[in-house]
């Protein structure tokens, strides 16, 4: 296999992967171009090695850049931009882990504070079921939020070294 062929198999990958996890299947093959292009690259130069449009790739740099997942990088004399891909494979799994707790677990907790002022008989067998569950999903979703904390804040080594232990 030729290393062109590789590498666009690994962005097609890349993108098909990202799509199952929930991820927009055109900003993970940017993703994937990043993760395996080791110079900085315009707007021009993705559009080109992906054949998308530049409306497209805009959007999709500019949520990588939110994520922090690619930076802006200045070329002196240069008027256009590049961008250059987050390498350290720790700390995107620490950034999308964020992102994701932001988007999906956050929201999650926050509608079920909301849920808990029910104006009705607290003490009716329909709201006191209705009250038992939300508190067992609000249990996992707490437990689940301070994992992720957790994930987020902690050193790689000492991750891989308790991962370890755990597996023995």
């Amino acid at each position: 296999m030729k290393l062109d062929e590789a590498q666009n198999k690994f962005i097609q990958s890349w993108g098909s992967l990202g799509s199952k996890w929930g991820i927009n299947k055109t900003m993970a093959q940017i993703h994937g171009l990043f993760l395996i292009t080791k110079e900085s690259l315009s707007t021009e130069d993705i559009m080109e090695r992906l054949q998308i449009s530049r409306g497209n790739v805009n959007m999709n740099v500019r949520t990588l850049m939110d994520w922090g997942m690619i930076y802006k990088e200045n070329k002196i004399g240069e008027r256009r931009e590049y961008f250059i891909g987050e390498k350290d494979m720790w700390l995107i799994l620490r950034r999308v882990m964020k992102v994701r707790k932001e988007k999906e677990l956050d929201p999650v907790l926050r509608i079920l504070a909301e849920l808990k002022n029910i104006d009705e008989k607290p003490e009716s067998p329909e709201i006191m079921e209705f009250n038992e569950r939300l508190k067992s999903i609000e249990k996992f979703a707490l437990e689940a939020d301070s994992t992720l904390e957790k994930l987020i804040k902690v050193d790689e080594n000492w991750f891989w070294s308790n991962f370890a232990r755990m597996m023995r």
